[in-house]
C-alpha cells in the first residue's frame, strides 16, 4: 500500500467555499472624531500644495533674516560709541573740514555727531574745534559752493550749544550771523528774507553804543601791520619767550611774603580775570559788527530784486538810525549805503529801467495808483467817480 500522502496536513475544514474579504466598514462623524492618531483615515485634509513659481526664495528669506541683527548691531555701534572714539573722529573731522574739497562731507559728520547725541559737555571743546576750524576756512561762508552746507552745519550746532561755556556761546553767536543769517539774505523766499532782515535789526538794536576807545582800536588796527612788526616784531616776540622760560619763584622768595602782600596778589589776579572779561567782550563785540555790516552790504546787493527792496529800505534805514553803534570807520560804510539807497529810490521813482515800465516796487505802485483815485462817500462806488454800482446797492 502506498503511502498517503496527506499524512501530517490538518484535517480539512467545513466550509470549503471561497469568501470574499469584508467590505471597509463605514464611517461615521462620531467614528471619525473618536479615530486616534494611529487611525489610517486622516482626520484633516491635507493641503494642496501651490506652485513652485509663488513659493517664497528659501535663501532670499534667510539673507533677510540674517541681515535684520546686523542692522540693530550697527545702529547700536553707532550710538553707543565710546567717548574716546567719539573724540578721534571729531579731530579727524576737524583736521578735514579746512580743505574746501572735503568741508561737504566733513559738515554731513559733524551734524550725524550732533543728530546722535555724540556731543556732550566732555567732548564739546573738540566739537568746538570742528567750527573753528570750519570758519577758518580759506573758502568764505557765503561762497555759493559751501553756502548751504555751512548753513547745515551752524544750524545744527544751535543744537548742542548748551554744552559750550560762556565764551563759545558768544562767539557761536557771532558765527551764526555770518553762516545762517548772512546765508539767509541770498534766498529766493519772501518770507525766509524778511526773518532774516528783522534778526539782524534786532542784532543791531543790541548792540552798545560805541565809544572813542573802540574808534582809536579800530584806527590803530586799519594801520599798515608790515611797517610794524618789521620795526619791533622781533623784540615783542623774543620778550614772550623769555616770559614763559622765567620761573614763578627762582629764588624761594614765597615763603617770606607776608600775607597781606598776598591778599593784594589775589586782587590783582581777580582784576586780571576782570580785564580778560572785558577784552572778551570788547572782541565779541568787534566780530558782531564786522558779521552785520557783511549782511547789510549783502543785502543792498540784492535791491534789484522787486520784492528785496521795501525789506532793503526798512533794514538800512534802522542802521542809519542806530548808526552810533557801530565805529567810526563802520559809520561811514552805513552812510554810503543809506545814500546809495536813498539814490536808488530816487531813481526808481521818476526814471524807468531796461525794459520802459517803471522801476517801482508793488507798495510804491498802488500807494501812488490810491494816490490819484476819486473817492467820494455821497454819491459814487466806482473807483473813478461813476455810480454804476448805486441801482444794486438800492
Amino acid at each position: 500500500m502506498a503511502d498517503d500522502l496527506f499524512e501530517g496536513l490538518p484535517p480539512p475544514s467545513s466550509n470549503t467555499h471561497f469568501q470574499p474579504p469584508p467590505p471597509p466598514p463605514v464611517l461615521s462623524v462620531s467614528t471619525i472624531n473618536n479615530t486616534t492618531e494611529s487611525s489610517t483615515v486622516p482626520s484633516v485634509p491635507k493641503p494642496i500644495l501651490k506652485s513652485s513659481l509663488k513659493r517664497p526664495n528659501p535663501t532670499q528669506s534667510d539673507n533677510t533674516q540674517a541681515a535684520a541683527p546686523k542692522k540693530s548691531l550697527k545702529f547700536k555701534t553707532s550710538t553707543d560709541a565710546s567717548e574716546a572714539q567719539v573724540i578721534d573722529a571729531m579731530k579727524k573731522i576737524s583736521s578735514h573740514i579746512k580743505n574746501p574739497a572735503k568741508f561737504s562731507k566733513a559738515a554731513k559728520l559733524a551734524i550725524q555727531l550732533i543728530e546722535a547725541g555724540s556731543v556732550k559737555s566732555g567732548v564739546s571743546d573738540y566739537f568746538f574745534a570742528i567750527l573753528e576750524a570750519a570758519m577758518l576756512s580759506p573758502v568764505p561762508c557765503t561762497e555759493p559752493s559751501v553756502r548751504a552746507d555751512y548753513h547745515s552745519l551752524f544750524s545744527a550746532a544751535q543744537d548742542a550749544k548748551e554744552h559750550f561755556n560762556k565764551k563759545q556761546k558768544n562767539q557761536l553767536a557771532t558765527w551764526i550771523i555770518n553762516a545762517v543769517v548772512a546765508n539767509d539774505l541770498y534766498t529766493d523766499d519772501s518770507f525766509v528774507f524778511s526773518k532774516a532782515a528783522t534778526q539782524i535789526k534786532e542784532a543791531i538794536s543790541n548792540l552798545p553804543a560805541a565809544t572813542e576807545e573802540d574808534d582809536t582800536e579800530e584806527a590803530t588796527s586799519l594801520k599798515d601791520i608790515t611797517v610794524m612788526v618789521n620795526e619791533g616784531g622781533q623784540t615783542l616776540a623774543t620778550n614772550e619767550d623769555n616770559k614763559g622760560v622765567e620761573e614763578a619763584d627762582p629764588f624761594g622768595l614765597d615763603a617770606l611774603i607776608p600775607e597781606s602782600t598776598k591778599k593784594s596778589a589775589k586782587n590783582d589776579g581777580a582784576i586780571n580775570i576782570r580785564k580778560e572779561d572785558e577784552e572778551e567782550t570788547k572782541r565779541i563785540l568787534k566780530l558782531q559788527r564786522k558779521a552785520l555790516i557783511t549782511c547789510l552790504e549783502i543785502a543792498a546787493r540784492r535791491y534789484k530784486t522787486p520784492w528785496c527792496q521795501t525789506v532793503i529800505d526798512i533794514l538800512v534805514k534802522h542802521a542809519s538810525d542806530n548808526v552810533a553803534r557801530f565805529t567810526a570807520h563802520q559809520r561811514d560804510a552805513v552812510e554810503k549805503l543809506w545814500a546809495s539807497i536813498r539814490e536808488q529810490q530816487t531813481r526808481r521813482k521818476q526814471g524807468k529801467s531796461v525794459n520802459g515800465k517803471l522801476d517801482v516796487n508793488a507798495f510804491e505802485w498802488l500807494q501812488q495808483k490810491y494816490s490819484t483815485e476819486k473817492i467820494s462817500i455821497r454819491h459814487s462806488v466806482g473807483g473813478s467817480g461813476d455810480r454804476r454800482a448805486t441801482q444794486w446797492l438800492g
